[in-house]
């Protein structure tokens, strides 16, 4: 161990790194650190001395970190977060909290839950500050990078990616899958779908790059049983647009289907087929259970999606 150089390092190092990798940018930093550019800079550059790395270098018009920054990382996060536990020992109060807590779920989560987390969280805690982004922009690797708390979405559960293994994923409710489709397709009219019913017309398919695909099409396939999909979306709204206007079919959930605004006149047919188990789960860092404040934004959250499922269910 090189105390020589490990005392040239200090906190405010740290946390400037930790932030530079967030925003990969030195005026966005800045403001975020209440700095000057200028002093954010400095810090940086007595960082690379002591690491003899360049940290960040410029690509164009913007900042790319280095492998040695990025793999740094989640041990400054992990160093960063212990830290505040050792100086924050009084007991959590959301009322005096000035701190900032980030969420990311799919457009259509956001539908669903977003209006009463926010009404919620901000009467209680009136001086945070809440950033709700989309799960497409930024996701599982946010988490583990130390720059969003939690996400939450709706997923088949066999789908947690198994290469985060510090990610904590936990159902908070279970729920169905449904087959939507415009109330003049030719299928709309029938009792229930067949299997055959179901594969005869072409599907819009939901991407994500951190899931696995689901259940119920790797089985199909195994029963050589393929869907058409020739289309894929970001999110279950984008999907229910084209619903309205072709006459392709969207998988989706039961929850979503028959709350959003999107689905409104659509029609809802049960699936001819196992599909496995599907829920929305909040996933975090396993870490994050240790910070009063996280513990706090957490059961809010838990709640929140409690009293809107039980809202829908009565």
């Amino acid at each position: 161990m090189d105390i020589a150089k490990l005392s040239r390092i200090s906190m405010k190092h740290l946390i400037t790194l930790h932030v530079m990798l967030d925003t990969l940018s030195v005026t966005e930093s800045a403001k975020r650190l209440c700095l000057s550019p200028s002093s954010v800079s400095k810090t940086l550059s007595q960082l690379r001395l002591s690491l003899d790395d360049e940290l960040f270098y410029r690509h164009g018009n913007k900042l790319v970190a280095t492998p040695l920054a990025r793999r740094l990382g989640p041990n400054v996060h992990q160093i960063i977060h212990d830290m505040n536990l050792l100086i924050t020992q009084e007991a959590f109060s959301p009322a005096d909290y000035e701190g900032c807590f980030s969420l990311a779920m799919r457009e259509s989560t956001f539908e669903l839950f977003a209006a009463k987390l926010t009404a919620k969280v901000l009467l209680q805690a009136p001086n945070i500050k809440l950033d709700i982004y989309a799960k497409d922009n930024i996701g599982f690797e946010g988490i583990v990078k130390g720059s969003l708390d939690f996400i939450l979405l709706p997923h088949d559960r066999s789908q947690p990616p198994i290469s985060l293994h510090d990610l904590v994923w936990e159902t908070l409710v279970n729920d169905e899958m449904v087959c939507l489709m415009n109330a003049e397709h030719p299928l709309a009219s029938v009792g229930k779908l067949s299997i055959d019913d179901y594969l005869n017309y072409s599907h819009i398919g939901i991407s994500d790059v951190d899931l696995n695909r689901p259940f119920f099409e790797l089985k199909l396939e195994q029963q050589a049983q393929n869907r058409a999909t020739p289309l894929s979306v970001a999110d279950f709204g984008s999907a229910a647009l084209m619903c309205h206007h072709s006459e392709l079919l969207f998988t989706c959930s039961r929850h979503w289907a028959e709350n959003a605004l999107q689905a409104k006149g659509l029609v809802a047919k049960e699936l001819p087929f196992d599909y496995g188990e599907v829920a929305y789960s909040l996933v975090w860092h396993k870490q994050s259970m240790k910070d009063p404040a996280q513990r706090w934004f957490y059961e809010q959250l838990k709640q929140v999606t409690a009293e809107q499922f039980n809202d829908i269910t009565r």
